[in-house]
């Protein structure tokens, strides 16, 4: 439904022409826009007091990168945003139709069928969400609105910008969505990380909403709510037999016991074919399972033995039933053990200790298959374009160069962790952290080294080296930087090959780099990487 503007709305923002207010919320108005191609949008307008806040501001704009990313399963998509207006806003798809929320409030509890098509709708969605780097943060039966009949979930990522800024947070805007929040999120000493296993939570309580309408821990006050939460089992009484030992598992208090959001597609769409078209609907089936195989994870390997270690595990404490699913750890950020992370030789193991992967943070992930992040460059000095699923970076007249990427800042104990290939003779790829202006640390990956240092306007100082196996041209290696303290230590697949000191005072704190770097200045080769999968995480 849509209501008419009111005095002092504008008629027109950013080329949409407004035609009426959709909605209105605690961080802003949503209208009801046009393009100049006649499409219908929806402009989400943020609060005057948000705009005068640069923090905000920076917070958003990576937000919005990010939010830009997701593919289009069961998704509404990011069309169009200016963090920069007087007034920030963002341009979605607009979607034609009730909510979940509403469709529970008119029509009462879904029936089998539609409830299982409501959950892998959803699950879909965080399954995309999630592939990008992003977390929803909101989910909740508002969030997920009906577009022909299929389910698509709005509002991802974006709740973060206004997360991070405390003066922003009030009492009324949390209660409205509290029966949907998991434990880790009342955590306020952040001794939990808030995860995506923070959105598989909540796709447990959407889904037993919509299938007996009240949510699993429902109390008569939304604190009782959160301490039925935090402390007692969910209900979930009335929900399908075929469902409740998946959603079960989705409302486990520790978020290292839910599965994540691909594995739950896996739970719910493991069903006999000639069954599956008779509990999801033939059109959302086909996007579910494009999307299974699109945002299945890369080390097939690591999940293999994660899912035995669990299953094993289980056998030796007699728990193991018959009928139950096999246990995985989840993809909560950082609750993996460090011996079965995806950037781990796990048959080789490391010599060096496990080391905590609690996030106390900001974060990048990006996979580095399109722009994002990381962006497209051509210039004289070098090119930094998207092809082959990954960043592919060159130099030009310059033996070096950065490719355009993200300008969030980190500081303190932190991580990067990426794909790097070496595509060209003579070539090296860089990494550079804790970048201000002209100066941060340079680690160099080589055919055959790695290499670290004090990088000042160009020159190196301080710099350490390492011999590594030799690989073919285009063979992937994944590095990982880790700093802890005033020291940063190199690993390659997995083995720490170097360390290196960061103390220098002016550098506490930067951005990431990535680019190309020439180490044979008299090679006639091309000079050119690749980059992929790239994580950046305050530890």
């Amino acid at each position: 439904m849509t209501d008419p503007l009111r005095p002092g709305d504008p008629a027109e923002l950013g080329g949409y022409r407004l035609l009426g207010r959709l909605g209105q919320g605690g961080m802003g108005a949503v209208y009801l826009g046009q393009g100049a191609d006649g499409r219908l949008v929806a402009v989400k307008v943020i609060r005057p007091e948000y705009a005068s806040d640069p923090e905000f501001r920076g917070r958003f704009r990576s937000e919005v990168n990010r939010a830009r990313q997701v593919p289009h399963f069961c998704t509404a998509e990011v069309l169009d945003a200016d963090p920069d207006h007087p007034t920030p806003y963002l341009v979605v798809e607009y979607v034609d139709g009730p909510s979940l929320a509403k469709v529970i409030a008119d029509q009462g509890p879904l029936t089998a069928g539609n409830l299982h098509s409501v959950a892998v709708g959803v699950a879909t969605a965080l399954a995309a969400i999630h592939a990008a780097g992003v977390i929803h943060r909101d989910l909740k039966p508002a969030n997920v609105l009906f577009a022909l009949g299929t389910p698509k979930v709005i509002d991802f990522g974006i709740a973060r910008a206004f997360e991070v800024t405390s003066q922003h947070t009030r009492t009324d805007q949390m209660v409205g969505t509290v029966a949907y929040m998991a434990p880790e999120r009342f955590d306020t000493d952040h001794r939990t990380p808030v995860g995506p296993a923070a959105d598989v939570f909540a796709w447990g309580a959407v889904v037993t909403y919509a299938g007996i309408g009240r949510t699993p821990f429902q109390a008569d006050s939304p604190a009782a709510t959160a301490a039925r939460i935090l402390t007692q089992p969910p209900e979930l009484t009335g929900l399908p037999a075929s469902l409740q030992p998946v959603v079960a598992r989705t409302l486990a208090k520790d978020p290292r016991e839910r599965p994540s959001a691909h594995e739950l597609l896996d739970l719910l769409l493991d069903v006999d074919p000639s069954e599956a078209t008779q509990v999801v609907r033939p059109e959302l089936l086909r996007v579910a399972q494009e999307a299974r195989r699109r945002t299945r994870p890369v080390n097939k390997l690591r999940r293999a033995l994660v899912a035995a270690a669990a299953v094993l595990a289980l056998v030796a404490g007699g728990l193991l039933a018959a009928h139950s699913f096999a246990p995985q750890i989840s993809e909560a950020l950082g609750a993996e053990p460090a011996a079965l992370r995806s950037d781990t030789a796990v048959l080789a193991p490391s010599p060096t200790p496990a080391r905590s992967r609690v996030i106390r943070g900001p974060s990048i992930f990006d996979r580095l298959d399109r722009p994002g992040q990381w962006r497209t460059s051509r210039q004289a000095a070098g090119r930094c374009e998207f092809a082959n699923d990954r960043l592919e970076a060159s130099t030009g007249d310059s033996n070096w160069f950065a490719c355009p990427g993200p300008t969030d800042t980190f500081a303190g104990d932190q991580s990067v962790a990426l794909d790097v290939s070496i595509l060209g003779r003579g070539a090296c790829a860089a990494v550079w952290f804790r970048v201000v202006e002209d100066n941060g640390y340079q680690v160099l990956v080589c055919p055959a080294e790695v290499r670290a240092g004090l990088d000042s306007g160009g020159e190196v100082t301080g710099e350490v080296k390492a011999a590594i196996p030799a690989v073919e041209l285009g063979h992937a290696r994944r590095i990982e930087i880790t700093v802890t303290g005033q020291q940063a230590s190199v690993y390659v697949d997995g083995i720490v090959k170097l360390t290196f000191p960061v103390d220098e005072p002016l550098l506490a704190a930067g951005r990431v780099e990535l680019g190309p770097y020439n180490d044979d200045l008299d090679s006639g080769d091309p000079f050119k990487v690749a980059f992929a999968n790239v994580e950046v995480r305050t530890l």
